[in-house]
């Protein structure tokens, strides 16, 4: 049970730092964790993937993380591109992703085949009216543009599809996937914008200057719609109703990123997009942490790829490395600026705007400080903690200023900062004592001081007519009053009956007293020996501890009829599932044999009957004068005969070491085939009998 409480104060202060962290996130960018799960994850069977699609995630993810494993699958990989763009009847599809699979392995594909397979793509192009028809042919006509060495390669009509894609979108800013489908979708969104993408840089002209604004404005509505957590988390969810297949937020969001910035790299001006959004869309993905499914994995990887190099605001990530910080050990603040893939941030001012103290409003603790920075580790510091600051749990506001001014429109910071932070230190522990008071007056009857730091065998005896006081005194670094989330004072019987008392607390100073005479129902009037124990502990307390006092003789009166009984104790689970004692089993000792040549005399006295019936045979003059002379009935004859010898041969084996049911098993297939065999042998010879009497 001691244990039990042990790990009881090591589980709350797990929740209490768990719990502040849920309230406030700390977004930590792509870190080697992602790259370990990314390996676990894309695990091929047989070294190659179920489709081309599977295929390219595997390698777009690997490329943004940074992971070479080209060489384990170019080879397999690439067979499958040449033999999908050679064929004429590989999907719309399965083309655009094998040409993506081509832009990151260079598989060598001929110019020839480039050409032929852009040929069947500007024809869906042209005929095409489904978005999903437009998105592939338009995405592989610009995959191949960017492959091959061909500069002309436009869309005949650019404008018009452009206007064709257009015509599918809706007044939220959502798109519909073909014109006979009245629905709309944030997913589809995503798919519209980089086609339309696709559109621009492959028309030869510039676009009408009236499309690309209207789709910006689009662009707009479509984030009046997005929806946000309270760590400031901004993401899109679909609420496509009847979709034969329903997308989550994460593909939804990551749909939208692409087609955004995808959009947004081939058109002129600004799009207008608070870059709170932009930034919240990066805490969204990163606030997945490591997802465990490969899908997941690269629609968030490949997201922060295209957010970390987009045209419309780069989002900076603040972090601290450590968010436990120790008074006792003089740890010093330490906080990370990063963009979104671990990449280090531009020139700028980490600012300590104010540290507050959980449950007060807006009153910090500090002055605004500058934090330190060190260039060789990347890292801002604060090297001592404000002496304002005692043990607890703060929440720390951090600004980060960008020194170019240019920078200013090109990365987003966010403004405030807010992270909780968790100050912990040593307790100081004093004045410790326990005694036992007379009821009556209150006096002293017995009182010792008790180290609440090292060991303790304290020895005390009381009736039910005195009390038992326990008082000690917590006190922080700075010397002021603590008060932890758990003191408890424990008595065991030595019957393992528990009572607990939690412990009132007046500034420094922790009391609690027992007055045995109001308790003698709850402890049952159980009389005899109580073990003395105390636990303190506390998410910010170093020190938490369990603690072995002593031990009281309690003297109560004899139980009145119907007292209350002790509850019933467990059983010990080792007594119920621990090792059983050992089984010596004695055999019986083997029966005497006879000697060796007396059992061989014997079984040799047993093949007598056998030598007997061949004289017998012998004697009556059995021959093979009657044995059928034609082919088929001598073969059916032999049959028979090695049959019966099989029959004698399995009563053999029975005795030596079959046992019955595998050989009556066997003697039914034998005695099936004995019956056919004989059968026809003797069908034969009574045929041949009659046909001498008729003769």
């Amino acid at each position: 049970m001691a244990r039990n409480i042990g790990r009881f104060l090591v589980l709350i202060a797990a929740a209490l730092i768990y719990s502040s962290a849920l309230a406030s996130s700390i977004f930590q960018p792509i870190s080697d964790s992602h790259r370990s799960a990314a390996l676990e994850l894309f695990n091929p069977l047989g070294g190659s993937f179920s489709s081309v699609e599977k295929t390219y995630e595997e390698l777009r993810t690997f490329e943004v993380l940074g992971i070479d494993k080209r060489s384990d699958i170019s080879t397999a990989a690439c067979q499958s591109v040449s033999e999908i763009l050679g064929s004429s009847s590989s999907t719309l599809k399965d083309l655009f992703y094998a040409l993506k699979v081509n832009g990151i392995l260079q598989c060598g594909i001929k110019e020839d085949v480039f050409e032929g397979v852009a040929s069947r793509l500007q024809s869906v192009v042209g005929g095409a009216s489904a978005l999903l028809d437009f998105y592939y042919s338009v995405g592989g006509l610009v995959l191949i543009k960017g492959q091959t060495s061909k500069d002309d390669l436009y869309l005949a009509d650019a404008e018009g599809v452009f206007r064709s894609i257009k015509a599918l979108s809706q007044s939220d800013g959502r798109w519909r996937y073909n014109s006979n489908n009245p629905e709309s979708s944030t997913f589809a969104a995503g798919l519209a914008l980089e086609a339309l993408a696709g559109i621009v840089s492959l028309s030869s002209s510039e676009i009408d200057q009236s499309l690309i604004s209207t789709t910006k404005n689009d662009i707009l509505k479509l984030f009046d719609s997005i929806e946000k957590y309270d760590d400031g988390a901004f993401y899109f969810d679909e609420k496509l109703v009847g979709a034969r297949e329903h997308q989550g937020a994460l593909s939804t969001t990551s749909s939208v990123v692409r087609g955004l910035t995808a959009f947004a790299a081939v058109t002129s001006g600004s799009l207008n997009l608070p870059s709170g959004k932009i930034l919240g869309l990066a805490k969204f993905f990163l606030g997945i942490g490591i997802p465990g499914d490969a899908k997941d994995l690269f629609n968030q990887v490949d997201s922060l790829a295209f957010l970390e190099s987009n045209t419309v605001s780069i989002p900076l990530i603040l972090s601290l490395p450590a968010t436990v910080l120790s008074l006792t050990k003089k740890d010093a603040l330490k906080v990370k600026v990063n963009t979104v893939l671990g990449s280090n941030a531009p020139p700028l001012t980490v600012n300590l705007l104010q540290v507050l103290r959980s449950g007060s409003k807006d009153t910090s603790l500090i002055e605004s400080q500058e934090l330190k920075f060190d260039p060789e580790n990347a890292v801002y510091t604060l090297d001592a903690m404000p002496k304002s600051v005692d043990v607890g749990k703060y929440t720390f506001v951090f600004e980060m200023v960008l020194h170019d001014s240019d920078h200013k429109n090109l990365y987003a910071t966010g403004g405030r900062i807010r992270i909780p932070i968790f100050v912990t230190g040593v307790i100081e522990v004093d004045s410790a004592e326990i005694a036992v008071l007379d009821s009556d007056l209150g006096s002293i009857e017995t009182k010792k001081k008790i180290d609440l730091a090292g060991e303790n065998t304290v020895s005390l005896s009381a009736n039910h007519l005195q009390k038992l006081r326990l008082s000690f005194q917590l006190s922080t670094p700075l010397g002021h009053a603590f008060k932890p989330h758990q003191a408890i004072l424990k008595l065991t019987h030595e019957t393992k009956v528990e009572h607990m008392f939690v412990m009132g607390s007046s500034g420094k100073q922790f009391e609690i007293i027992l007055d045995f005479l109001g308790q003698v129902e709850k402890f049952f009037y159980l009389s005899g020996r109580y073990n003395v124990q105390l636990a303190v502990g506390d998410a910010v307390m170093e020190n938490s501890f369990l603690k072995a006092i002593g031990h009281v003789d309690l003297d109560l009166p004899a139980p009145p009829e119907k007292a209350p009984q002790p509850p019933a104790q467990p059983l010990d689970p080792n007594l119920i599932y621990g090792p059983k004692a050992e089984i010596a089993h004695i055999f019986r000792a083997p029966e005497k044999l006879p000697p060796k040549k007396l059992s061989l005399t014997f079984s040799g006295l047993t093949l007598l009957p056998f030598l007997g019936f061949l004289v017998g045979l012998l004697r009556l003059g059995v021959n093979l004068k009657n044995f059928p002379s034609s082919s088929v009935p001598a073969v059916f004859a032999t049959l028979f005969h090695l049959g019966i010898a099989a029959v004698l041969s399995l009563y053999m084996l029975f005795w030596l070491k079959l046992d019955l049911f595998t050989t009556l098993k066997a003697l039914g297939f034998l005695g099936a085939f004995l019956m056919f065999v004989g059968h026809r042998i003797l069908s034969h010879l009574a045929s041949s009998s009659s046909k001498l009497k008729s003769a």
